[in-house]
Formats: structure tokens, C-alpha cells, sequence
């Protein structure tokens, strides 16, 4: 105790290591060092930042996400193949606001991890099987866009055909996410322990939830597995697909304009509903664009984060600097984009918006996620990799 006494004021926000010794009957002596953290990561304003900042996208993804699956699943007439994809999405958004959001949030508050061994398997999996569906989602949706305008001769996809590529969606989520569940577990580390309000006799010890792979060098190799087929290839087939969406309807527009003025105005009014058409096609792509952008940017900064943890060998203060600060932030911008993709339908989908004006006018529940949506500027421990 004398030990401990000594070095009880030192304990402000990061490890503190004491050394015990214990001599037997016969003068051999052993010497336990022992690592202690407080049980609070952060002070009470910093905490208090994070708990609004995480409740707000919170909110946000809540009620607009459950609007758009509302609308969707209400309107007959909006269960196109593309609305059944935006439908999709929502969902995959909802299960990242339930399972990814509150976890995290407390994991960022307190030191190792507070729950079961089953909560570390089931989080983890169902955040990254969430994640998987949202980014598989978008990439399905540009090759649904680009094979209707690119190639609008061709059979278009019938809603069946939406339906079975979103059982395949999920399906290959959760093969990609099955390595996860297995090695995801809770262990307590030996001689860590957590201090309670810097009171050396209210102590608990640290466990934490993680990815215990037979070799631990697969950690890394699963880490580029994921990074590849959650962000790399679906980024390319986005970039790819909506990259000659645009070639197209540039051509397009050109070869129409070039048309109109040669043939003059006894064609005007078929020329005008070309021009209503396109003008329409454009608006969808543009918010369909903007979503997939959107995706991107915001996992950016945590797909960058992961890789440096695995591949930066970053020391153990440059860790912790990118646990306690960099990580919440990083996961906080990922998940705020669950929140957006509403507000972005609401702006430039005039059926998503006359269904939010219809809901919040017979509810009266929805007013001010009715304000963003037609006025969207008004406003390292060892973890599972999307918490």
C-alpha cells in the first residue's frame, strides 16, 4: 500500500504502473508489476461532448431512417427497384444506429470492456455485417443505375430481381463477417486493472473484447481482407459505374442539344419532356452520387485508423493518443453518415419528400427532422473493428 499511496496522485487519465514485492520464508523475492487505468477515460466535459455529439447523430438516424423505411414500405407506388435499395439501406443504417452507436459510445467512456462475451461477438458481428450491407448496397445501386441508363434497351431489373440481390447482399455480409464472430472474445488482462476515481481500494480488473486469432499475425491479413472488400472494391465499382452514368448523360444532353437546334422548334415539345426527363435523371443520380461520396469520406478516416493500427507500428502512446481522441472522433463520423443519407433523400427526391410533409403533418411527431430534411444546411484498445 505504501506503493500505491505514492503514486495514487498520478493517476490522470493514462496507465500508471506500481511494482509489488513478495518475499517468501526463504529471502526469495518477486517482483509483480502491476498497470492501472482509470476507470474513466475521460473528464466530465470531454465526456459530456461525446455523449451529445453521439446522441445527436443518434436521433438523427433513428427517426429518418425509420421514415424512409416507413414511406417505402406505406407507398405501393414508391417500391421501385431503386426505392427497394434505398430501402435497404435504411435498414442497414437503423441496425448501425442500435448496435454500433451506444456500444461505442460507451466503450470510448469507460476503459476496456464493460459486457459479456456474447455482446462482444453479437456487436461486433452484426456492426460489421450492417456495415457490409450498407456499402454492398450502394455498389448494387450504381450497377442498377448504370444498366438502366447506360444500357436502357435492356430488360430493366425487376422488383423480384432487387429482392434476391438483397438476400445476396446480407448473405455475403454475414460470410465476410463469420472469421469475426468466431475470433471475437473477452479476456482480462493480467495485472491491468481499472481504479475508480483515482481510489486505489475501488479497483476492477480490465477485460477486453477482441479479435483472438490462433495466429496472430491473421489479425492483419483480415484487417486488408476486410479493407479490400469493404472499401477498395466497392469504391471502384461506384467510381467505375457512376463515372460512365456521367459520360453518358453528358453525351446525351450534348447529342439532344446539337438535335433540337438542327431539327428547330416543330419538335419543341417532344425536345421539352426529353429535356423534363433527363433534368429528372440527373437530379437521381446526383443524389445517388452524393450518398455513395458521402459513404466513402465518412468510413475514410476509420479504414485509414485501422490500417495504421495494424500496419503503422505505432507505439504504445501513439495508441493510446489515437484510442482516447482520434478513434471516437473517426467513429463518430462514420456513423453520423447512417444519419445524412435521410436528409439527402428528403432534399432531392420529391416522392421521399412529400411522404416526410404527409408524415410529420398527421403526426405531429416529426417536425424538426422535417426542417433538416428540406433545409439540410440549417444545421486503441483491442476493439471489434466497427465499435
Amino acid at each position: 500500500m505504501e506503493i500505491l499511496d505514492s503514486v495514487e496522485e498520478e493517476l490522470e487519465g493514462s496507465a500508471m504502473t506500481a511494482s509489488v514485492k513478495n518475499t517468501s520464508l526463504d529471502s526469495a523475492t518477486n517482483v509483480t508489476n502491476f498497470t492501472f487505468f482509470p476507470y474513466y477515460q475521460h473528464s466530465l466535459y470531454v465526456a459530456a461532448g461525446y455523449i451529445m455529439a453521439y446522441f445527436f447523430i443518434f436521433l438523427l438516424c433513428m427517426v429518418g431512417n425509420i421514415l424512409v423505411c416507413f414511406i417505402v414500405l406505406e407507398n405501393h407506388h414508391m417500391r421501385t427497384v431503386t426505392n427497394l435499395f434505398i430501402l435497404n439501406l435504411a435498414i442497414s443504417d437503423l441496425l448501425v444506429g442500435i448496435f454500433c452507436i451506444p456500444t461505442t459510445l460507451v466503450d470510448n467512456l469507460i476503459t476496456g470492456w464493460p459486457f459479456s462475451n456474447t455482446m462482444c461477438k453479437m456487436s461486433g458481428f452484426v456492426q460489421g455485417v450492417s456495415v457490409s450491407a450498407s456499402v454492398f448496397t450502394l455498389s448494387a445501386i450504381s450497377v442498377e443505375r448504370f444498366r438502366c441508363i447506360v444500357y436502357p434497351l435492356l430488360p430493366k431489373p425487376t422488383v423480384l430481381i432487387a429482392k434476391a440481390a438483397i438476400v445476396f447482399i446480407w448473405v455475403l455480409a454475414v460470410v465476410i463477417m463469420c472469421p469475426a464472430a468466431v475470433a471475437l472474445t473477452v479476456e482480462q488482462f493480467p495485472f491491468h486493472y481499472m481504479v475508480y476515481n483515482n481510489d486505489f481500494n475501488v479497483t476492477f480488473p480490465l477485460f477486453t473484447c477482441y479479435e483472438n486469432f490462433e495466429n496472430p499475425h491473421m489479425r492483419k491479413v483480415y484487417t486488408a481482407v476486410l479493407f479490400a472488400h469493404i472499401y477498395l472494391v466497392p469504391l471502384t465499382v461506384i467510381t467505375l459505374m457512376y463515372g460512365a452514368i456521367g459520360v453518358k448523360l453528358c453525351s446525351y444532353l450534348v447529342a439532344n442539344r446539337d438535335t433540337q437546334l438542327a431539327t428547330g422548334v416543330q419538335l419543341g415539345v417532344r425536345r421539352g419532356g426529353l429535356a423534363m426527363i433527363s433534368r429528372k435523371k440527373i437530379k437521381v443520380i446526383k443524389m445517388l452520387i452524393l450518398v455513395a461520396l458521402l459513404f466513402m469520406l465518412s468510413w475514410l478516416p476509420l479504414w485509414t485508423l485501422m490500417m495504421m493500427a495494424d500496419y503503422g507500428g505505432l507505439t504504445r502512446d501513439q495508441l493510446d493518443l489515437l484510442t482516447s481522441y482520434i478513434f471516437p472522433f473517426a467513429h463518430w463520423l462514420a456513423f453520423s453518415n447512417s444519419s445524412v443519407n435521410p436528409i439527402i433523400y428528403g432534399y432531392y427526391n420529391e416522392n421521399f419528400k412529400r411522404g416526410f410533409q404527409a408524415v410529420c403533418k398527421s403526426r405531429n411527431k416529426c417536425a424538426a427532422f422535417y426542417f433538416f430534411s428540406l433545409h439540410p444546411t440549417a444545421s486503441y484498445s483491442l476493439l471489434p473493428r466497427f465499435l
